[in-house]
């Protein structure tokens, strides 16, 4: 778990984290492509992109024609606050910055907390050529302190009412001066003149193990960093089929929807393969024939059942913390698997003793969604959602199981290797 937890760490934001699989990929000598560029590939070679700094996608071709495609999917941004494009203010000499919620994050849990700021600036330099770079502001933390108990007595009966308007401001300074904040930004970049930014808060709490026998892992960002590692570290480590195209694709916007040109409901999955079939001097015809024989793995956390609130599962489908890999089911089609798609991977994990559980929410309380239906519905690639048992997801500190992730590692790889 070294390495996951570094991978972590390493990964505050969604920009990072694209950035942080990038490396990882080059580390396995995957050389990186460029959208703008003609493709030229070769049999038994992996390959990256990204687009737009926030989505990335992974994949080895196979040393012979392509006959089918395994692919791992899975999302790399996480519900969070953002700072809006005007961001800095001052009531009463206090600095204050203003934010905006990404997706739909436990709002409560970012009261009181040690934050930073990180994310993407966009700048000029001294000779007026435009750069980007992506920040960790660890050396400026901040705080949205939350109201005494003796301002609101209710708040034992009523919990915490927070508006999202007034009451999410980050506090940065005592003594707030005029364009402090843009100071910070460009002092960090070694700009000259600052264009605009894509910047959240994060937790500066570092990911932790504890437990009886540290069991647990409770971090930021596991949703869905936990399915994104395992399927970098499945497609970095494996090696080429014969005739399997292995892919692992990692995008950005899935919290607020994914419609986006980094999302998954967008075009890129389509055009990925055809550029793969155009780059390997396949025919149309193939690439229509090899999606009819593909399996695609979406991959996303779930919902455990937690001992303290029993009501709210289904009993008989409620996954367990430790209780291995969670394939998800959903009669609306909120989640893509079905018994035909999930049979073959189900087969893979008994046959290698991976242990397998199932979701479904109960009847009353509808669950939330993940990419997988959409990507099924884009791409006609038969698709399955898996992934595993979370506490407090959405929750700027979520939990998981350690054993959890190491089975979703395995399942992963031998997946790409086997599927």
């Amino acid at each position: 778990m070294d390495d996951f937890l570094l991978f972590l760490k390493k990964s505050p934001t969604v920009y990072h984290a694209a950035e942080e699989i990038a490396r990882l990929c080059k580390k396995a000598k995957f050389i990186e492509l460029d959208e703008g560029s003609a493709w030229k590939l070769k049999a038994g070679v992996g390959y990256f992109v990204v687009r737009g700094g926030s989505l990335v996608a992974a994949f080895r071709t196979p040393k012979e024609k392509v006959n089918s495609a395994v692919l791992l999917a899975s999302h790399i941004d996480s519900p969070c606050l953002k700072l809006k494009p005007q961001a800095e203010q001052v009531q009463r000499s206090v600095g204050e910055l203003c934010t905006e919620s990404y997706g739909a994050p436990l709002l409560h849990t970012w009261m009181d907390r040690d934050l930073v700021l990180a994310g993407k600036v966009m700048f000029l330099t001294q000779d007026q050529k435009i750069r980007s770079h992506t920040i960790c502001l660890e050396k400026y933390p901040v705080v949205i302190p939350s109201l005494a108990l003796h301002l609101d007595r209710g708040i034992g009966e009523k919990g915490v009412l927070i508006h999202k308007q007034d009451h999410l401001k980050a506090i940065f300074s005592l003594d707030a001066k005029e364009k402090t904040f843009e100071k910070w930004l460009l002092a960090e970049c070694k700009g000259h003149a600052l264009l605009g930014f894509d910047l959240f808060l994060v937790s500066a709490q570092q990911p932790t193990l504890w437990g009886k026998n540290h069991e647990f892992l409770s971090g930021a960002r596991l949703d869905n960093l936990t399915s994104a590692y395992a399927a970098c570290v499945a497609v970095c480590e494996a090696k080429a089929r014969k005739d399997v195209l292995q892919v692992a694709l990692f995008f950005d916007h899935e919290e607020i929807g994914s419609v986006s040109a980094q999302g998954a409901d967008s075009l890129f999955v389509e055009q990925l393969l055809e550029r793969i079939a155009i780059g390997l001097q396949m025919e149309k015809e193939d690439v229509y024939r090899m999606k009819s024989k593909s399996l695609c793995i979406s991959g996303d956390l779930a919902h455990g059942i937690h001992p303290n609130f029993l009501e709210k599962f289904d009993l008989q489908n409620a996954p367990e913390l430790g209780g291995g890999v969670v394939f998800k089911y959903n009669a609306n089609q909120k989640y893509a698997t079905s018994s035909m798609t999930a049979a073959q991977l189900l087969a893979i994990a008994k046959k290698h003793k991976i242990p397998t559980q199932t979701f479904a929410s109960r009847s009353d309380i509808p669950s939330g969604s993940t990419i997988g239906s959409m990507l099924a519905a884009n791409t006609g690639i038969a698709t399955i959602d898996v992934g595993i048992s979370s506490w407090a997801m959405h929750s700027i500190r979520e939990t998981i199981a350690i054993q959890d992730e190491m089975d979703l590692c395995k399942l992963f790889s031998v997946a790409l290797e086997e599927a």
